[in-house]
């Protein structure tokens, strides 16, 4: 399996939980820690963690292996390690404050609209 299929499960694990602005970013060439970059937020720590559980319970279904999830309990920044792809999953709040997307401005956006409108 390779980034952009993992890139595909994620954003799909994260829809699934309603997690708002979901955007892939592609960090080849960039980053030497991954391929890609999924970053969305949601609007509670309850929807935060809910969308980090299904990340990691989808991942390890499809024999993902989950390298590291950190930020959990405090649910204002998720972090999930999926090797060629690692997950930002942030409260609204804190999405905007670091604003990664940002800060990666020179990472191209993937295009995920097709893989989440099925």
């Amino acid at each position: 399996m390779n980034g952009r299929d993992i890139l595909t499960i994620v954003a799909k694990a994260a829809d699934s939980k309603r997690a708002e602005d979901i955007i892939a970013l592609n960090m080849k060439g960039i980053s030497l820690i991954s391929d890609y970059f999924l970053i969305c937020h949601g609007n509670s720590d309850k929807q935060v963690q809910a969308i980090a559980r299904e990340i990691k319970e989808k991942a390890l279904e499809m024999e993902i292996q989950v390298t590291r999830l950190e930020g959990f309990d405090e649910a204002r920044w998720v972090l999930i390690d999926l090797g060629d792809v690692v997950v930002h999953v942030f409260h609204k709040d804190e999405r905007s404050y670091y604003n990664l997307e940002r800060l990666w401005g020179d990472a191209p956006v993937e295009d995920l609209t097709s893989e989440l409108n099925q």
